[in-house]
């Protein structure tokens, strides 16, 4: 497909790829500034309020589990800051210092072609960048969180983790991004439309398949046995409607003593899951307001909620990607060489390309929407608490969300811009205040 740069681009001699580097450069330059930004913001506020605790968690939180949160906190911040460093300079390689297309072209030089060489592309773009990330990885978990006192994982589960990940994206992964890439080819200029199916198909069925087949080659989940507990959290999702497959207990301190409890699964295959770190840090009533937070999120239909977004969005992203994928401006301003085909309008071997060009790019370019995401879903948890407060005693969900904050060494103090940006959660002043 042959593209006529815009008059305004073609009096100043630019062309329409090289109007796209500028702007991808430009919107990864003002996305790593403000992150930058918004560090330095957190790091100062945290390190300017670690030696007191705030007023209203005085009696509650003594100071050195207050300073060992904000510790934590710049600890995450500094290591947050290499990783970010890091992470520009590998998009940069993959991208405009044209290493994916030097990764495209070797491996046609090794002989493949076609479905299989898209396949394979993919999949070794995701080997490299799972082994760029490594020592991000291993520091975080051996070095971080062991300094805090979280980790509990062994090299050796590690090992088997990374194992059991690897088989299965093998195994799940690879058939699926085949049949995507042969959609892609296959089913024309609709293809986006097909391929949205099949991969909203895929992720309703792993949420049904999920927690029965494929969280027990990781954890080990027994019924809660606590017969007392049982019967409380039991005549509790009565009196809220919900209903679920099972109470479980999840061996959670094999790898982390951080503490959580959750719902997973879809329609008569959800179940609860408490982590076995929960049950020892909260007592019944605790454990009964915590649960009845979550299940607010089903009152509210949070999750059904942020199921249609997530499709909506990906419907979205998909047909961009459909008029894209037939641009060679796109290909070439991202460091990747336009083929033949796609210039005489058959890119039947530029899919892959095309579909890593766009995971690439995009979160780019969408990350000026995440201060919206992060409001929403703040929203979303305040309701949830109210639920919680309508439901449980209001005074044992604050006492727990406070042992969770404690536990988890979760900074009492972030930056509210900060915290506005990037947090999921309300800041602790703002969640209990409305407790």
């Amino acid at each position: 497909m042959t593209d006529f740069p815009s008059a305004p681009a073609a009096a100043l001699g630019w062309s329409p790829a090289l109007l796209w580097t500028l702007v991808f450069a430009l919107a990864l330059v003002l996305q790593l500034g403000l992150q930058l930004w918004l560090l330095s913001r957190q790091v100062r506020h945290v390190a300017q309020h670690r030696g007191a605790v705030p007023a209203p968690f005085a009696e509650q939180i003594p100071l050195a589990a207050h300073q060992k949160a904000a510790d934590y906190t710049l600890a995450k911040a500094r290591m947050g800051l290499l990783n970010m460093a890091w992470s520009v300079a590998v998009l940069l390689g993959w991208t405009l210092l044209g290493g994916l297309d030097a990764l495209h072209h070797g491996l046609l030089a090794l002989g493949l072609s076609g479905l299989a060489q898209q396949v394979a592309l993919v999949l070794a773009f995701i080997a490299i960048g799972a082994v760029l990330e490594l020592p991000f990885s291993l520091y975080a978990t051996f070095v971080l969180e062991q300094r805090f006192g979280f980790n509990q994982m062994t090299w050796r589960l590690w090992l088997q983790d990374a194992i059991k990940g690897s088989v299965l994206g093998l195994l799940i992964g690879a058939p699926l991004l085949a049949a995507i890439l042969w959609v892609m080819q296959a089913t024309g200029t609709w293809w986006w439309l097909w391929a949205w199916l099949l991969w909203s198909g895929f992720q309703l069925l792993m949420l049904w398949i999920f927690p029965s087949f494929i969280a027990p080659l990781f954890n080990k989940f027994e019924p809660l046995e606590d017969a007392a507990l049982k019967q409380q959290v039991t005549a509790l999702m009565q009196r809220c409607g919900f209903s679920a497959q099972g109470l479980f207990v999840m061996d959670g301190s094999r790898r982390s003593a951080h503490a959580n409890a959750y719902f997973t699964g879809l329609g008569k295959a959800k179940r609860v899951v408490f982590f076995d770190t929960l049950l020892r840090q909260l007592n019944a009533d605790e454990i009964q307001a915590v649960l009845a937070h979550e299940l607010g999120h089903f009152k509210h239909r949070h999750i059904t909620k942020r199921m249609v977004w997530m499709f909506a969005a990906s419907l979205g992203g998909l047909a961009l990607l459909g008029w894209l994928c037939q641009q060679t401006w796109f290909y070439a301003g991202l460091g990747v060489q336009p083929s033949l085909e796609l210039a005489l309008g058959q890119p039947h071997q530029m899919q892959a390309l095309a579909l890593l060009l766009f995971m690439l790019a995009m979160p780019v370019l969408g990350f000026w929407i995440a201060p919206l995401s992060a409001h929403f879903s703040r929203r979303d948890e305040f309701q949830a608490d109210a639920y919680a407060a309508q439901n449980a005693q209001p005074e044992a969900l604050a006492s727990a969300l406070l042992k969770l904050y404690k536990d988890n060494a979760s900074t009492l103090t972030p930056d509210p811009l900060y915290a506005r940006v990037y947090y999921s959660h309300p800041p602790a002043l703002e969640r209990l205040a409305k407790l």
